[in-house]
């Protein structure tokens, strides 16, 4: 449940910590920027995190069932070939403890953890216009000044806890599938309660299943899902993937989304139904991610992702025996892939259990909570235990948690009231010298993360090393430039059928109140890239450099 302490004030004779660059978050990007600061530049730098150890997404997120839906192979650092000939896989879509071992792995190998402070909060942090620097408080009243701010906070690390009336009457227990004890939750003979059906929830449903007694699902917003078809690697795959590491680097590097695969060309429109229908069915046992590549227009024509649409929705039907509960699982109300479409064990086949019944609760909202279970405005459910599978204020959220103030005290809340402003999801006017590692603006989560938080880790390393080269002590993104990136990014998931999907995280609708703007960049991961390297081979064109 979450730490709802209060915050110790600063002692005024603390003695501030001077660091080069100080960066918030030890995750896949935290650790990179780490590396790249500390190894590549030889800059003074500190990493700040939260939690006792490294991970990041994958040190909060150990509920039942977690697992990336990147294929193992790709969900790895590239940077180094000796690490990927060192590190194996076990599995095609790993679990959470295997990826927390592998961070943990790469931790020790480059020596990262002597420059982590673990257990450590940020709180706020202030920029000084005359001294140029950052003035960065934590929880427990510890102080640092930097010269650089690099926040690698995630995109999906500040859980979202529904305003539900009663939760704090409810006799049993509750968790959030973002803040999971680490010790584990004891489903058998308990009767569950989980409220959400995007990925987390697909993904748990099935685990908590198998023990509890009964679970019910809450269910707002109908999903698609593919088999992940998982199993374990084999001696022959893991060995081609050590020999084929430069060309596996090559093509996450240049596909739209980071995957080692590429979108078939042809259009849906270019073969016959039967035809179609034969690609779709290869696709789903295939499994995974790479059924949204059979056709290269399933993301941009209405018509070709309605093929797609029906396809998935027809296999839904076949798989749940009940006809009533079929029909709420298909009755999807936005375009394939208009959200990221989760990839699932086993997670429709869980709906034929006799311990799992679904409530449509867009048709019979939830009401309260009461102490004994959940009361929606048909009937109450009793209940031991109530998973909250309802994911996070993405993307701005882990941002705007922490107290951010840039020049003349300008809040980032309050240069963010109206929805997130960056340059390239890079900089934020107004707040100089301040980075942020795959922010609203940048490719981010319709990416392979692993693949595009290296390119803004070694973005900003590069950009820091023009800095010290030329003598130049500030950078700030321009405001113009910072408008005519949130144009970009508008048009880019504009020429998308992505804004269909009402309810979807990418525009902050899980949220309420939160301002419903499309917040990455839809354009592809490889041209991002290339609009990153113009703008620093122009000079950083877009900001304005100073000494």
């Amino acid at each position: 449940m979450p730490d709802t302490s209060m915050p110790r004030q600063a002692d005024p004779s603390t003695q501030a910590t001077e660091l080069d660059a100080l960066v918030i978050g030890a995750g896949f990007a935290g650790m990179y920027q780490l590396l790249c600061l500390r190894d590549r530049l030889g800059l003074s730098v500190k990493v700040l995190e939260a939690g006792d150890g490294v991970g990041g997404t994958w040190y909060w997120n150990r509920y039942p069932g977690a697992r990336c839906d990147s294929e193992s192979h790709a969900y790895s650092f590239y940077f180094s070939d000796e690490l990927l000939q060192e590190w194996e896989w076990s599995e095609r879509y790993p679990q959470q403890p295997e990826i927390l071992r592998y961070l943990n792995y790469v931790a020790d190998k480059f020596d990262l953890k002597r420059n982590i402070a673990f257990n450590t909060r940020v709180t706020s942090a202030r920029y000084d216009e005359a001294a140029n620097r950052w003035h960065v408080t934590t929880e427990a009243g510890d102080l640092y000044t930097t010269k650089f701010l690099i926040t690698a906070v995630g995109c999906l690390s500040s859980a979202n806890i529904p305003n539900i009336p009663g939760l704090d009457r409810f006799a049993g227990q509750w968790y959030h599938t973002g803040q999971w004890p680490h010790e584990g939750v004891d489903f058998t003979g308990k009767r569950v309660g989980m409220i959400g059906t995007g990925s987390t929830g697909i993904q748990a449903a099935p685990v908590i299943a198998e023990t509890a007694a009964h679970l019910t699902v809450f269910q707002r917003t109908a999903n698609y899902s593919m088999p992940a078809q998982n199993h374990p690697l084999s001696t022959e795959f893991k060995q081609w993937v050590k020999e084929n590491t430069g060309e596996l680097r090559r093509m996450m590097q240049s596909t739209p989304n980071g995957h080692p695969f590429a979108n078939e060309d042809r259009s849906a429109h270019d073969v016959t139904p039967e035809q179609r229908n034969a690609i779709y069915e290869k696709a789903w046992e295939i499994g995974g991610l790479q059924f949204r590549a059979t056709f290269r227009d399933l993301l941009v024509d209405k018509s070709a992702n309605d093929t797609a649409a029906e396809f998935i929705r027809a296999k839904i039907r076949q798989i749940v025996k009940n006809p009533e509960t079929a029909a709420k699982l298909s009755d999807i109300d936005h375009p394939f892939a208009a959200k990221r479409p989760p990839i699932d064990t086993f997670y429709f086949e869980t709906f034929n259990r006799d311990n799992v019944s679904l409530v449509d609760i867009r048709a019979n909202p939830i009401e309260r909570i009461t102490a004994s279970g959940i009361e929606t405005k048909g009937a109450e459910y009793p209940l031991d235990i109530i998973v909250f599978a309802t994911g996070f204020d993405a993307m701005t959220g882990p941002l705007l948690r922490m107290d951010i103030q840039g020049r003349d005290g300008l809040a980032l809340k309050e240069a963010w009231n109206a929805g997130p402003r960056s340059y390239l999801g890079l900089q934020v006017a107004g707040f100089p010298n301040f980075f942020t590692v795959t922010g609203p603006g940048s490719p981010s989560v319709l990416c392979n993360m692993p693949v595009a938080i290296e390119q803004h880790a070694e973005w900003i390393a590069n950009c820091i090393g023009h800095m010290r080269e030329h003598g130049l002590e500030r950078i700030e993104a321009k405001a113009e430039s910072a408008d005519q990136w949130v144009d970009q990014v508008n048009a880019a998931a504009n020429a998308t059928l992505l804004p269909q999907a009402k309810h979807s995280w990418y525009l902050g609708a899980n949220v309420p109140g939160k301002p419903r703007v499309f917040m990455p960049y839809a354009g592809g991961m490889a041209r991002y890239r290339e609009i990153c390297a113009d703008v620093a081979a122009n000079d950083y064109k877009g900001f304005t450099l100073s000494a």
